[in-house]
């Protein structure tokens, strides 16, 4: 499958400063989701929106593209080209992990749960994980609009399977962001209605159809 050309069509409408403002106000906060680690990674990093503007002091990018890696992320983050589900990575290392609109690309829920094992491992205790993407109990008819969605999950079900990775689960949004920055519904976008929505759970159950949930080591 032919990721770039897949994200390139994909991406073509969307308006990179306004994604660029969503991205900065997600990222700080759950970054205090995380409770503000100090080393934090990103296992599928993709464009870098998240790890270019998450305010730790230390930042792990991986993604399978390292020219991707090479083209969007920061000076100071520390780049690592390889596939997620088999790449190396230190154990207890880090106190935060934040995956974002990946596990519904791998292709079983076994992977998704070794997958989750890995992410277990390379936490120190009482560091936190937080993930977020589709939940296909409120995007059914959208959910395989996505060339590249395979795993169908809920906030439930992802729920069960951090758990069994060994994580105490912290909180569970079965409603948080938007499905897509495809839409131009999101909302006028400037940092203060970004902030706004993202400290307002009411509107999350309006317009939310992604899962955000927190686990702990």
């Amino acid at each position: 499958m032919n990721l770039d050309r897949i994200y390139e069509y994909r991406f073509k409408d969307v308006n990179a400063a306004k994604k660029q403002i969503v991205w900065r106000e997600i990222s700080n906060f759950i970054y205090r989701k995380l409770n503000s680690p100090e080393k934090i990674l990103d296992p599928a990093a993709g464009l870098c929106e998240f790890i270019n503007n998450v305010p730790s002091a230390e930042r792990w990018a991986v993604d399978f593209n390292g020219e991707f890696l090479n083209s969007h992320a920061h000076v100071g983050v520390k780049k690592i080209t390889g596939n997620a589900l088999d790449v190396s990575l230190p154990e207890n290392y880090f106190n935060g992990v934040f995956i974002s609109n990946f596990l519904e690309h791998l292709s079983s829920q076994e992977e998704v749960a070794s997958f989750l094992g890995s992410m277990f491992k390379c936490l120190k205790p009482g560091g936190r994980i937080a993930v977020m993407g589709p939940n296909f109990k409120y995007a059914t008819k959208e959910y395989f609009d996505f060339a590249d969605h395979n795993v169908i999950l809920s906030e439930l079900g992802l729920a069960e399977h951090i758990y069994a990775a060994g994580f105490t689960i912290k909180e569970i949004n079965s409603r948080f962001l938007p499905l897509s920055f495809r839409s131009n519904s999101f909302l006028p976008v400037n940092k203060f209605t970004v902030r706004a929505y993202l400290n307002m759970p009411l509107a999350w159950k309006l317009l939310g159809k992604q899962f955000l949930v927190v686990g702990e080591k």
